[in-house]
């Protein structure tokens, strides 16, 4: 099952320190708005996304049609499909995407410790 493009996305109190402190170990703003309390930073192939206020929860996070520089796939499974495989699997779902629906949307599970895996398509 090929999930995307996969980075950690972070609930952090203060996204100035978080930016500061991920900077020193490499890391550069890669895209986001500070000034909306989202900033997604790059070392590598490594993908922090730093996020004040938008949710309680660190989280996994992947991107269907994306590669790791945010670069559209030519071909990719849609979140939707995913989504089937997952429910036929019996998975439990947090939120779900609307499956008569084409484009952007995504879907949260929990792993069985309770960590959240957010599976999020921009196209």
């Amino acid at each position: 099952m090929e999930l995307g493009a996969f980075s950690i996305s972070l609930a952090v109190k203060d996204i100035e320190a978080s930016k500061q402190f991920y900077q020193k170990l490499g890391f550069q703003v890669f895209g986001g708005n500070q000034s909306q309390n989202w900033l997604i930073l790059k070392n590598g192939d490594h993908i922090v996304g730093l996020f004040q206020g938008m949710f309680e929860r660190n989280m996994l996070t992947f991107n269907p049609g994306w590669n790791q520089d945010a670069q559209p796939l030519d071909a990719f499974t849609d979140v939707r499909e995913l989504q089937r495989r997952l429910k036929a699997q019996g998975v439990a779902f947090l939120s779900e995407a609307d499956e008569s629906t084409t484009g952007p949307a995504s879907f949260v599970v929990a792993d069985p410790d309770g960590n959240p895996v957010l599976v999020d398509q921009h196209r």
